[in-house]
């Protein structure tokens, strides 16, 4: 834990980012029964009824310094699914950058493992090379900001029925432009010096 927060201290470095990630599974739900639009002095209403068409995953990347963040849209989330985000992190999104820190949870999944999985070894070990993975704690997960992300992507984009991937990735993606226009930011405060009053009990204690 303690290593998450020291990350989260480190100033802004463009030639050495902090990127923040999440994955998170979202329902496609089609309408049985076309709602009835909002009018004056009445709320939308919707039929509790609907149809499950399936599964997205949604792959986010944050750097919360900066006010940046990347969506990705995918329809499922195996490791060759997290290796070819990776790549794409590596290749297009910070190229020019040599070494991303990368906090993320402790998944199965995002291990280096998978990039050997998904490609060549080669090719595994250089997109490796390129990051310094940061893994946050078992059940420790709300110490990584990309969740805080993925929250406001919920609430603000995703909180309603939709029904395909297409709409969804164009919503997402509308959603990340809007929001990078907006460079909203996240402001961390919570330190390692909180963490030794707040959560006291779970650090060992120590008898002389």
């Amino acid at each position: 834990m303690e290593r998450v927060l020291d990350v989260y201290k480190r100033p802004l470095n463009k030639d050495l980012p902090l990127v923040c990630m999440d994955e998170s599974p979202k329902q496609m739900i089609k309408e049985t029964r076309l709602p009835i639009e909002m009018k004056p002095g009445h709320d939308t209403k919707e039929d509790f009824e609907y149809e499950r068409c399936g599964v997205a995953n949604i792959f986010l990347a944050s750097e919360p310094l900066t006010g940046k963040r990347y969506v990705e849209v995918t329809e499922r989330k195996t490791k060759r699914d997290w290796a070819n985000f990776i790549k794409q992190k590596a290749d297009e999104w910070y190229k020019d950058a040599p070494k991303i820190t990368l906090v993320m949870d402790n998944l199965s999944t995002h291990k280096p493992a998978a990039l050997y999985e998904a490609f060549e070894p080669k090719e595994a070990k250089r997109i490796w090379d390129r990051f310094e993975f940061i893994y946050t704690p078992k059940h420790g997960s709300w110490l990584n900001m990309a969740e805080i992300e993925l929250n406001v992507l919920m609430g603000q984009c995703l909180n309603r029925r939709i029904d395909n991937m297409e709409t969804m990735k164009e919503q997402v993606q509308a959603w990340q432009t809007h929001r990078n226009n907006k460079e909203a930011k996240i402001k961390w405060r919570f330190t390692a010096e909180d963490a030794r009053i707040k959560l006291l009990n779970l650090y060992p204690s120590i008898h002389d």
